[in-house]
């Protein structure tokens, strides 16, 4: 079975430099420069990817969805996500990658980077636009992580400090501000949800048997994921299922069938339905679609 190359931080960094397990902030013209033939193809890290552009346009496509490249625009994404870049002509900014564990000794809060709604893994939530003095500010904080990174040894610690900062920077751009307006235990409480949904959207696809494992109730779920985002537990399960769907039909050498049984539908003529009432198309023209 064919699948997205994941990529993690050593296998993506230059050549020149020691390779480095947890940090990587570069030029992202000169990241790009290595790295096109394969980064413009479908692809997944194993790392968080955070992208400032200062200049340049095209297309950055995340989970299936386009979005337009302009200066001043923030990426955030969490590990797993699938992405491909289209440039047209040259493009400049910087580019950070960092792992699950950079903050984890740093920060007495093991949690900390759940707070930011741009690390919720909706690919909406993690495009933000930075205007006047914001984007200068985001320039001058990236501009000084990759002299920090550039240094030998790397200053790690500086460069949490200013990452912290440029992430601080962007929750306030998003006009979110997610940990400060939502009381704690309900997004601790959604972000539980969304991680039993990771781990279980194969196996389990109904509200209630995810608030049996919560010890809530599924009236309370519901309630909450619509005060929060807007859906309902449900349309939150269901949209996971699609967005594997999705990827799985990117392998052309998957039949719906086989799809069907990786995503645990009793028959491929009920994960035909399923996936056309979400999408409108059926698998085979999302396939054709996509190509």
């Amino acid at each position: 079975m064919t699948k997205f190359p994941v990529y993690n931080i050593c296998n993506i960094s230059a050549s020149s430099t020691p390779p480095d397990e947890d940090i990587l902030v570069e030029d992202f013209a000169q990241y790009i420069s290595r790295h096109y033939a394969k980064l413009n193809y479908p692809h997944r890290h194993a790392f968080y990817h955070v992208v400032l552009f200062t200049a340049g346009k095209g297309t950055h496509t995340i989970d299936f969805k386009t979005f337009p490249v302009v200066a001043g625009q923030a990426y955030f994404m969490i590990p797993g996500q699938v992405h491909g870049w289209q440039f047209e002509g040259k493009v400049e900014g910087y580019i950070i990658n960092f792992s699950e564990t950079f903050f984890k000794s740093f920060l007495l809060n093991s949690s900390y980077l759940d707070q930011f709604s741009f690390f919720s893994g909706n690919c909406d939530e993690g495009v933000i636009q930075l205007k006047g003095p914001l984007h200068k500010e985001g320039e001058l904080l990236m501009n000084e992580m990759l002299k920090a990174a550039e240094g030998r040894p790397v200053h790690e610690d500086l460069i949490r400090v200013l990452l912290l900062r440029f992430l601080i920077l962007a929750d306030e751009a998003s006009g979110k501000k997610v940990a400060n307006s939502i009381p704690n235990q309900k997004v601790l409480t959604l972000k539980t949800f969304r991680n039993l949904i990771e781990k279980n959207y194969r196996l389990l696809k109904l509200p209630n048997e995810y608030a049996a494992l919560m010890y809530i109730t599924p009236h309370h779920l519901n309630a909450l994921c619509q005060d929060l985002t807007g859906q309902t537990a449900g349309e939150l399960i269901r949209d996971r299922v699609i967005l594997e769907a999705k990827r799985l039909l990117v392998n052309e050498e998957m039949t719906a069938a086989e799809i069907a049984w990786n995503l645990n539908f009793k028959d491929a003529s009920y994960f035909n339905r399923f996936f056309k009432k979400a999408t409108g198309l059926t698998p085979f023209e999302f396939r054709k679609q996509i190509k």
